[in-house]
């Protein structure tokens, strides 16, 4: 592993601006936090993707937008469709849930085809795939079941959480989720991110991309220890 400087670690964060209940001035900031560290991107609700990519203009931020979050529970049709249009609208990168009660049930195949389906949407317009899987209620081998067909489809990342469940990322799940999927597909943590030395032990456990809204007390964090 490299020894990460501040600006290495503001360049893996998304941003994330997901409460339900954020208002446009909320957004604003989040925008202006992002910008000012210089961050990946920021993760945002669809209907703030093309205000957030207006606002960011000029930056080197870009926008990513979540699709069927937090539950995952939209058919396939409605997630492609959601996909397209958020990626016209300006967003660079999608985070989207599986069907969660669907893989707690088995039914892989049906994981697959709506992975594919949104990956091939994605491909068409250029833009990044993230597959959350939402770890907090996955066993290990549904954990590891999800990497093999995300493994299989070549999927840009896997993604641990969106957040909003019980728990989020831990080193455990990253450590899984590397070993296995094949080297050319990232890891995105998320869920539970508020600080440098967490931030760290996901980055050392494979994790090279990290929702957070703790950007700023991370990257000042850094900033005080001289990285």
């Amino acid at each position: 592993m490299k020894t990460l400087k501040a600006a290495d670690i503001a360049k893996m964060i998304d941003h994330s601006l997901l409460q339900p209940q954020m208002t446009r001035d909320e957004i604003d900031e989040g925008c202006e936090i992002a910008a000012k560290y210089s961050t990946a991107s920021v993760c945002v609700r669809g209907y703030d993707v093309e205000y957030c990519a207006k606002k960011l203009q000029g930056t080197d931020v870009f926008v990513s937008a979540v699709i069927g979050f937090p539950h995952g529970n939209s058919i396939i049709e409605s997630k492609v469709f959601e996909t397209n249009v958020t990626i016209d609208a300006g967003a660079k990168e999608i985070d989207m849930v599986i069907p969660i009660g669907l893989v707690l049930s088995g039914e892989y195949d049906y994981m697959k085809r709506e992975v594919a389906a949104i990956l091939d949407a994605c491909v068409k317009k250029d833009a990044i795939l993230k597959v959350i899987f939402e770890n907090a209620y996955l066993t290990k081998e549904q954990l590891i079941e999800c990497c093999k067909i995300c493994d299989s489809l070549d999927v840009h990342f896997v993604k641990t959480s969106t957040g909003y469940a019980p728990s989020g990322a831990t080193v455990e799940d990253i450590a899984t989720m590397r070993k296995y999927c094949k080297d050319s597909i990232e890891i995105k943590a998320a869920g539970g991110i508020r600080t440098l030395d967490q931030f760290i032990d996901l980055y050392n456990a494979g994790a090279t991309r990290q929702g957070t809204r703790s950007t700023a007390e991370i990257i000042e964090e850094a900033i005080k220890r001289g990285m």
